[in-house]
């Protein structure tokens, strides 16, 4: 086989410029004039392969590709038609000749599908959806939607607060058909006005005072033990001496002239058991001076306690007056670092019939509380003493005085004896638009 050698240089035989003519003839060179740019390689119509492409046409020779699916050119044709959309099946084997796992079913997509349609009904029928809710499984209709927050008074309100749709009370719902539902918890009440100094007492005294009053109201009428029917010596211990002395009498020996209700709000236990230690409370408090270098302080506010019947309601309902006898509980309240334990923890009773059903007692207290000038009275400056009270309680037995609230229950009202009803004007316990007005007439509630 010859072998290309370099070319000897060509003789410059010929008369053209820079070439020669290997015929002997003396004729041009075609290939003189070529000049090998950008348009002398795009004109040309062969075309030489790429590597790459002659490497895989050697390959392909002995092992021709597999298709690996879902990829069409144009010489493939048409594509097979597809039923209700679904695509078509993958081939069983991968590019690499490994067989492919098998998929699960697409059960997936309906399901989203009735989620979607589900969520879109509810959306357009939410009341529906919920009053359905209720009847079937047991939940919280749209009837038990609780009633717009309200804030603590600033000021004494011109009307009563509007009327909610009735509805009986139960222990998963004890404010159910109240306005109090939306009305402050416990102490959350109590906003103390902006302290000054007032007569002979600096602004960080009158302050002082203030807090003095909101810590005696939350002892005796917030304290879960005091409610349960324990004894309120945490709200003696915040009197002057003088009234504490007539407070602890009255406490101790209840009667019509000492009365402790109208100080202390105390349920008998086996009558009325507090449900939850939650005490709705509405109203305000203010200060002046009291002409005398001393300070008044004033407070109206209205507790709404939520019970439920206690192990001898349904007995106690149809006696004419319950008993003078003040309960003994079964162990003496406990107190951990000032709390007292829950109603429950401290008089346990048992279940009766209807008490799932509950009843509020409203008990609205207007009082004025007095700090006289030190320097002209004998009296300890940091005790609180009484200078006007006044309790009006809604929903309690009348002409009872053995120290403790007695509500009355619906489930009970068959058994009532004649007589125990009260029969007098119908009043709005949660009116706070109008003054208490003291009657020994025994009156009725238009809402409880």
């Amino acid at each position: 086989m010859p072998i290309a050698e370099d070319p000897e240089p060509r003789p410059s035989g010929g008369d053209e410029p820079g070439g020669s003519d290997l015929s002997g003839r003396g004729g041009k060179d075609p290939f003189a004039d070529l000049v090998l740019d950008e348009e002398f390689v795009r004109d040309a119509t062969v075309k030489e392969q790429s590597g790459r492409t002659r490497m895989l046409a050697a390959r392909w020779k002995h092992t021709p590709p597999v298709d690996p699916g879902g990829r069409r050119s144009v010489n493939d044709g048409p594509a097979p038609a597809r039923r209700f959309g679904r695509k078509p099946k993958p081939p069983a084997v991968d590019p690499w000749g490994n067989p492919r796992p098998r998929r699960r079913a697409g059960w997936r997509t309906p399901l989203y599908v009735v989620l979607v349609v589900a969520v879109l009904l509810a959306a357009l029928n939410i009341d529906g959806l919920r009053g359905w809710f209720a009847d079937h499984v047991g939940g919280p209709s749209s009837a038990h939607a609780p009633v717009p927050t309200v804030a603590p008074e600033t000021a004494k309100p011109t009307t009563a607060p509007p009327k909610v749709d009735e509805q009986q009370p139960t222990v998963d719902h004890p404010w159910a058909g109240s306005p109090a539902e939306g009305w402050p918890n416990g102490a959350e009440a109590f906003v103390l006005p902006e302290a000054q100094a007032t007569g002979v007492f600096s602004t960080e005294q009158v302050a002082a005072q203030l807090a003095s009053v909101r810590d005696y109201l939350a002892a005796a009428n917030l304290d879960p033990a005091v409610v349960a029917g324990g004894r309120p010596d945490a709200a003696l211990a915040l009197l002057e001496r003088e009234d504490q002395d007539s407070a602890r009498t009255a406490v101790e020996h209840p009667s019509k002239e000492q009365d402790p209700t109208g100080r202390f709000s105390r349920f008998d236990p086996r009558d009325a058991i507090p449900v939850g230690d939650v005490v709705k409370v509405q109203g305000r408090m203010s200060f002046e001076g009291d002409g005398d270098k001393g300070v008044l302080i004033h407070t109206d506010f209205s507790f709404v306690y939520a019970l439920r019947p206690g192990p001898e309601a349904a007995k106690r309902a149809g006696a004419p007056q319950p008993t003078t006898r003040a309960p003994q509980p079964t162990k003496p309240p406990s107190r951990q670092d000032g709390t007292a334990k829950p109603a429950g923890l401290l008089v346990p009773a048992a279940d009766v019939a209807g008490d799932t059903w509950t009843t509020r007692t409203i008990v609205r207290r207007v009082d004025t509380f007095r700090f006289y000038d030190p320097g002209r009275y004998r009296v300890q400056p940091k005790k609180l003493v009484y200078a006007k009270n006044q309790t009006d309680p809604a929903n309690s037995a009348c002409d009872v005085y053995d120290g403790f609230f007695h509500p009355q229950f619906d489930q009970f009202a068959v058994a009532d004896a004649p007589g125990t009803r009260p029969t007098g004007p119908a009043v709005d316990p949660y009116d706070r638009s109008k003054d208490i007005q003291q009657t020994d007439e025994c009156g009725t509630i238009s809402r409880n």
